[in-house]
């Protein structure tokens, strides 16, 4: 070992003190649930009404004052919301969706139920976000929508998008389950395409439990959406929170009584309730989340060592992370001596910093989207042309790019401090060569 090796911390690996002595869990409980939310579920439960819509729709009203939209539609979970987001903007048989391989399935796998064929797009390397480079070269004379998805928090680079959409005739739909509250260029997320579908559930930064909302600017949207699964409100006499009735076109009037999706989109008034009393309470919570994981990351990459990076947008330029759900830091192995994830990361959960290497798998190379008859076909429900390996190679190599890092709800300086130390110790020692020993 050098000097200069012998002057560092032992690292926990070899035997050395951890970093971080604690768990910290208050740091990280999640969701903050106090009297006013347990009042609001209660009130609903002792009414018997869970079922009803009286709460919801205020959830609703509220929900899309609170992003500045025109309408908001709930339903019970994310994953309805945005298979209701597709059939809305007129995704049908036999057309085609284009979406980010590098994202959870529930973001464009309902597609499949609509009939449609999905092709998978690459991920930016920086942001993990949809590459509006990559997009135009899947589109064909059947495509239909674009889903974006604003990745572990990291709004995706809207502005070209939407030109293209424009340009192609194409509708976006928004995939915000990551992202609550985050801002585009001072605009919020869900509100700069066409449609935005998210999760609400109890993981999630904003939460009501297990939900989903729809948010839309566009009334036609909103009211295909309606129709798709919310059939009570298509009976006539039923008014939206405008004051307005929730179906006025005439071609969907004719069909009212029954969802054209054949489902019940309807949310559960148990989590409405909660969704009301959390949202009231949101900004003020994102904000110091948003304070913590920049006071973490500020505290990192002052030390100057290359190698790892915040996964977040330049300061300055109007874009956030809103609740910074998933936060994750960039890798490069490259600027460590070619040092693998692998092992970085068993340095750091050795310090008491949990963490895992790599993301969501890459959905192109799942065999769902390339061999399964869903639904008893002759060929593949997604078509025959599917996306092997190397198709994507950016997005392939996301698992050794990026890592998780513990996602922090209060900005509590010192026990932040130590989890810097952690990581800023890890890297250290990546520079010196210790983590290649096989001893200590």
């Amino acid at each position: 070992m050098s000097t200069a090796s012998a002057a560092l911390e032992t690292l926990a690996l070899f035997g050395g003190p951890r970093a971080v002595t604690s768990k910290h869990e208050d740091l990280f409980a999640w969701p903050l649930v106090g009297r006013e939310d347990e009042d609001a579920v209660l009130d609903v439960l002792r009414r018997g009404a869970m079922s009803g819509t009286d709460v919801t729709l205020a959830y609703e009203r509220e929900f899309a004052e609170w992003h500045g939209a025109k309408y908001a539609l709930a339903h019970p979970n994310g994953t309805a919301a945005l298979h209701a987001a597709l059939f809305a903007c007129g995704v049908g048989r036999d057309d085609e969706v284009i979406c980010p391989s590098l994202t959870f399935w529930a973001s464009i796998t309902s597609a499949l139920n609509l009939g449609a064929h999905i092709r998978f797009c690459e991920a930016d390397p920086e942001t993990l976000c949809i590459d509006p480079n990559d997009i135009e070269r899947h589109i064909t004379p059947r495509t239909k929508a674009i889903v974006v998805v604003h990745y572990c928090g990291h709004p995706c680079d809207m502005d070209p998008i939407m030109a293209l959409a424009a340009r192609r005739g194409l509708k976006v739909v928004e995939d915000v389950s990551h992202a609550h509250g985050a801002l585009y260029k001072g605009r919020v997320v869900g509100t700069l395409g066409h449609v935005a579908g998210m999760s609400l559930m109890s993981g999630k930064s904003l939460v009501c439990g297990e939900g989903g909302m729809l948010l839309t600017n566009d009334r036609a949207i909103f009211e295909r959406a309606v129709a798709w699964g919310h059939y009570e409100r298509t009976m006539s006499g039923y008014s939206y929170y405008t004051g307005e009735p929730a179906i006025q076109d005439q071609a969907l009037k004719r069909f009212a009584g029954i969802p054209l999706g054949g489902l019940k989109n309807r949310m559960n008034q148990l989590c409405a309730a909660l969704g009301r009393t959390q949202l009231k309470r949101y900004r003020e919570r994102m904000d110091e989340i948003q304070r913590a994981m920049h006071r973490f990351w500020d505290l990192v990459e002052a030390a100057g060592l290359p190698g790892v990076r915040a996964h977040r947008p330049p300061k300055g330029g109007g874009s956030t992370m809103g609740g910074w759900y998933y936060p994750h830091g960039l890798y490069d192995a490259e600027k460590l001596g070619g040092l693998p994830i692998g092992r970085f990361i068993e340095a750091l959960n050795a310090e008491g910093f949990p963490c895992k290497a790599g993301a969501n798998a890459p959905l192109h190379l799942h065999p769902l989207y390339s061999e399964a008859r869903v639904y008893g076909e002759a060929e593949p429900t997604n078509g025959t042309s599917p996306q092997g390996p190397g198709s994507l190679p950016v997005t392939e190599s996301i698992p050794v790019r990026c890592f998780s890092v513990p996602w922090f709800k209060h900005d509590r300086a010192e026990q932040i401090e130590r989890y810097a130390a952690a990581l800023i110790k890890v890297l250290r020692a990546a520079h010196d060569g210790q983590l290649k020993q096989v001893n200590a």
